[in-house]
């Protein structure tokens, strides 16, 4: 296994914050040359690193601290009974499992969610470069879930594994109000940490979480949930 005082981190010069308008930010990063293990990759997400594509990073913020690294404890996960009603909804979804790759159902169905969603954010306008770099490239063992209902694909979870739990790195999903009902983020949440528990996993890491920012807000829907803080993972019911 990779060992992480051997690793190299750089970090970047300032730059505008991407979670809180009129910030601005600094992100630390492992050395994208460097072949990182599983186990390596696992003991960085223990310390609230994530990936993007090739890139294994963190936020790096003297003045700011805003954002916080979460995970879900599968053992002690009570779904509410929002949560419920919406995995109930999606009984009717097929579940299928693919190598993570660009096509045109997976581009044309990103592009309408960043689109609909994320036009104000750093991933619009979304090209096939763009969904290579940030989805498909990278060493790490990743999966794409794949959501049908009967042949059309609406949805896709890119989910990297770890020793001890599942990353959902991200999802997209058809924005159209005809699926606003069965709320498509949500419940790829709640099939992933379900997918833990199958496969005997102990969380599901689900990135920063920025009390300001109004698209993170659902993240805390999860309870019991565990919050990164000075270094120690606090549980917070």
């Amino acid at each position: 296994m990779t060992d992480l005082k051997e690793l190299h981190f750089f970090a970047t010069p300032e730059h505008n914050c991407s979670y809180i308008e009129g910030n601005k930010a600094k992100t630390l990063f492992v050395d994208p040359q460097t072949s990182i293990s599983v186990g390596a990759f696992s003991q960085l997400s223990d310390l609230g690193f994530r990936r993007s594509g090739k890139h294994i990073y963190r936020p790096h913020c003297e003045q700011c601290q805003a954002c916080i690294s979460v995970r879900i404890p599968v053992a002690t996960f009570k779904a509410s009974k929002t949560q419920r009603r919406i995995i109930s909804r999606n009984k009717d979804l097929v579940i299928k499992h693919a190598t993570p790759h660009c096509n045109d159902d997976y581009f044309d169905l990103y592009t309408r969610y960043i689109n609909e969603r994320h036009a104000d954010g750093d991933m619009y306008p979304p090209t096939r470069e763009q969904f290579i770099s940030f989805l498909v490239d990278g060493d790490q063992p990743c999966e794409f879930i794949e959501y049908y209902l009967e042949d059309t694909l609406i949805a896709v979870s890119v989910t990297d594994t770890l020793t001890r739990g599942l990353s959902a790195t991200y999802t997209f999903y058809d924005p159209s109000p005809e699926f606003s009902k069965r709320s498509l983020g949500t419940f790829a949440i709640l099939w992933q940490i379900a997918e833990c528990e199958r496969l005997g996993l102990d969380y599901l890491y689900l990135g920063y979480w920025v009390q300001s920012c109004r698209k993170m807000k659902y993240k805390i829907g999860f309870r019991p949930m565990e919050f990164l803080i000075d270094g120690q993972w606090i549980l917070i019911r």
